[in-house]
């Protein structure tokens, strides 16, 4: 290969968080922080219209344990078919929940609260479904939020070395105190755990501008295969299609 090859893109996935039925974003997590996007098909329809390859697609009510949104993930499923692949996050926690998402023909599901409390259930599907399968790390300093993130999940670097032993495929990482912030996505958290797996890495949380698309871009050779973007696209700090730019440039 030669020293002037091109080097490999981020992918980005745009987030789409569902609350009673509609787009929302929070901050830092916190279910009272909502603020309002619309109808989620529309804006899964927005992104796909902009060049994304994937959509992040969270069902917060399951998360936070309140109830579900079921036929407004799967009419946003539905609309995407063919065009988009869906990372499905939020309330996967048995088998019936992980088939009913399969069923409805997502790309991936992210496990999150279930990898934390069930390791061996989370153990179980991670050898079943394979790349199917990715663990979502949400961290806080280096403790892990469960629950919506409303509870402690353990320690990181413990869980992560049960993951690495079950071979999972790959982590979402997420700094809960970026998390909708704009602030700034943590590099060093993402370093470290990147120096810890051979598996892919995709960052969440803080991208506030196109400077930290181009910053976890740099990350690329070390492992980490995305970022999911969420408030800053919504806020109109840049577009969906000027990130993919930075992203690929």
């Amino acid at each position: 290969m030669s020293e002037f090859s091109a080097q490999p893109e981020l992918t980005l996935f745009p987030a789409v968080d569902i609350a009673d039925g509609k787009a929302v974003r929070l901050v830092q997590g916190e279910s009272d922080s909502a603020t309002t996007y619309g109808d989620p098909v529309d804006a899964a329809a927005d992104f796909a219209e902009q060049g994304a390859e994937w959509i992040h697609l969270v069902d917060l009510d399951a998360a936070f344990g309140r109830g579900e949104n079921r036929a407004v993930i799967r009419r946003v499923i539905r609309s995407l078919r063919d065009k988009v692949q869906v990372e499905l996050s939020g309330g996967i926690r048995d088998d019936a929940s992980l088939e009913r998402a399969v069923d409805m023909g997502v790309k991936r599901v992210n496990l999150g609260t279930a990898a934390l409390e069930n390791p061996e259930w989370a153990a179980s599907v991670i050898s079943r479904y394979g790349e199917l399968i990715a663990v979502g790390l949400d961290v806080r300093g280096t403790t892990l939020a469960a629950r919506g993130w409303t509870r402690e999940g353990g320690d990181l670097w413990t869980v992560l070395d049960r993951l690495e032993d079950a071979s999972c495929a790959r982590y979402v990482v997420t700094d809960v105190t970026k998390d909708g912030t704009l602030k700034g996505p943590n590099l060093e958290l993402l370093k470290q755990i990147m120096e810890r797996t051979d598996r892919p890495v995709i960052a969440s949380g803080g991208v506030a501008n196109l400077d930290d698309i181009a910053a976890l871009r740099e990350l690329v050779p070390l492992g980490l295969e995305g970022a999911i973007v969420g408030k800053a696209l919504y806020s109109g700090a840049f577009t969906l299609r000027q990130a993919l730019d930075v992203a690929s440039d």
